[in-house]
């Protein structure tokens, strides 16, 4: 996987299916770049992901290969926070298994609606 083609559409990607509709999500904002859905598994009282629509492995992987993109993430997770009337959250990128992520296509995690504990765990 780690030679994947960027920017690609991968076949066996959960977060391309949701692109492209093939697997159903409750899509709480789109933009022309961006999807943004609820986590089916919140771990938060609000908690959505906010993901480019083109593949990119890694939150590291999008910054490097695609920058405006990254950056249309980081947008669209502020606005994310904004229409969920949050006046604080959590953004999260996990990169790479051991850090807990399990769908390679970077996404940012929005997390809100409950104090958040430092350290995360």
């Amino acid at each position: 996987m780690a030679d994947e083609p960027q920017g690609e559409r991968q076949a066996d990607c959960l977060f391309c299916k949701i692109v492209t509709r093939e697997v159903p999500a409750t899509v709480v904002r789109e933009t022309e770049t961006t999807i943004a859905f609820r986590d089916i598994n919140p771990q938060a009282p609000i908690h959505v992901l906010v993901i480019p629509k083109a593949h990119h492995r890694d939150a590291a992987t999008l910054a490097t290969a695609a920058p405006q993109l990254a950056a249309d993430v980081l947008r669209e997770a502020g606005e994310v926070a904004a229409e969920e009337k949050m006046e604080s959250y959590r953004m999260v990128f996990n990169t790479g298994s051991g850090a807990g992520q399990t769908v390679f296509h970077a996404h940012a995690h929005v997390l809100g609606g409950r104090g958040m504990q430092w350290p995360p765990g």
